[in-house]
């Protein structure tokens, strides 16, 4: 086979630029990226880069030594500022666009008690409790950061949040008894991916469930947590140790200024429905035996207290007055189910005997003094991100449940 010149010089570029920047569009949230089922693809994608860039260099090298000086002057300044072009596109593709370089996980997690906090108390945390130590991870760091890996009451914890899909959750980093660190590889469908060191296995953190690699198909241990505002968190967990600001991240923190509390249709001006339902309206998310079911947030607010049934398993849904802390209960108690309306102080009382219960799900006066209803762990998320990843999911606008549909709703 005889070999042009040329085709030598293009082949290596190709082989060097191309499947970085493939790679790169496909993991970041690029126009039309994200809607492309194509992890599997990305994950084989990245094992071969380098061995192609290889490639591609042998190509590049072959040329220069046997036809670059054949060239003429300009061919020669086309090739040169071609070749300086890719080594620029590593840039981009390798730090630019890399996930674990644009979000870096803190080095030096710092907690401090409610004393000497210097977190607002009106930043939402995720708070997790174990063997009798509570901590407070504010959303705003953690959504920078997308994950800490730690131990509460020496049991460790994967503590991750993902800002494009609005979904925290808590996992046990221990795979089959060895306890994995995680990189932040990109996102697919909007929702972050991370990798574990020892199996470079995928898994989706909105779902827990391994995508693709060594261990596809199984599932991380998900680890009870709640997600409140720090002073209802305090009220429940005075001792609580509370994850202190990285002052390396102070910009990237700033960027998600009010993040955690305003939603994006609400600073959209051109909007005059704001009760419509859009890709990045609230949810609250709760599944039950399999069964999933989504709360539309603007209507939860407005209703603040919605008693339920899902899968069979009485249900109750609750917002607080801070508008922003939210929990979900089973409220059998004793094998029946109690039924639930907010006093004139705003506490929870069943209709059943006229019991008191705080926002903890504890009864505190009444002929139920003592009980504790069921926590069920919930979830606020983007609509978008709960009915990708839940496709059967039921969801409920003021007062009427209906089965999600492929509906296309407007994009925001």
């Amino acid at each position: 086979m005889r070999w042009n010149s040329a085709k030598i010089f293009w082949i290596g570029i190709i082989l060097l630029v191309v499947p970085g920047l493939i790679h790169a569009y496909l993991l970041m949230p690029f126009p039309g990226s994200q809607d492309l089922n194509a992890i599997t693809v990305c994950y084989y994608l990245e094992k071969v880069i380098m061995p192609l860039r290889l490639i591609g260099m042998l190509f590049i090298v072959w040329y220069l030594f046997k036809f670059y000086a054949k060239n003429t002057f300009k061919q020669k300044i086309v090739k040169a500022a071609v070749f300086l072009l890719c080594i620029g596109s590593f840039y981009i593709t390798d730090y630019m666009y890399k996930a674990e370089t644009m979000f870096k996980e803190t080095a030096n997690a710092v907690f401090a008690n409610g004393l000497k906090n210097r977190v607002p108390l009106n930043y939402l945390v995720v708070g997790v409790v174990n063997n009798g130590v509570a901590k407070a991870y504010p959303l705003i760091y953690l959504g920078y950061h997308h994950k800490l890996q730690d131990n509460v009451g020496n049991k460790p914890v994967l503590v991750t949040y993902c800002t494009m899909c609005r979904t925290g959750r808590v996992y046990s980093p221990v795979i089959n008894g060895v306890r994995q660190n995680f990189r932040l590889v990109g996102a697919r469908h909007y929702n972050a991916i991370i990798e574990d060191e020892s199996t470079k296995t995928w898994w989706y953190q909105a779902t827990g469930n391994a995508a693709v690699g060594k261990l596809k198909g199984q599932q991380l241990t998900e680890l009870p947590y709640e997600q409140l505002t720090l002073a209802a968190w305090l009220q429940k967990h005075p001792e609580t140790l509370i994850l202190q600001p990285d002052r390396l991240y102070t910009t990237d923190y700033a960027d998600l200024k009010n993040y955690d509390r305003v939603q994006a249709i609400d600073r959209d001006s051109t909007i005059k429905n704001k009760d419509s339902l859009f890709r990045k309206s609230w949810v609250i998310g709760v599944i039950i035996n399999g069964k999933a079911k989504a709360y539309d947030w603007r209507h939860m607010y407005a209703k603040r207290l919605l008693n339920d049934e899902l899968n069979k398993s009485p249900l109750l849904i609750g917002i607080e007055k801070d508008s922003l802390s939210y929990h979900a209960w089973n409220t059998s108690v004793n094998g029946k189910a109690l039924h639930f309306k907010l006093d004139n102080n705003g506490m929870l009382t069943d209709e059943e005997t006229a019991s008191v219960w705080d926002w903890d799900g504890l009864c505190v006066t009444g002929t139920q003094k003592g009980q504790r209803l069921a926590k069920i762990q919930a979830y606020q998320e983007y609509w978008h991100s709960w009915k990708h990843f839940h496709p059967g999911t039921t969801f409920w606008k003021g007062d009427e449940s209906l089965e999600q549909t492929a509906s296309i709703y407007p994009p925001f």
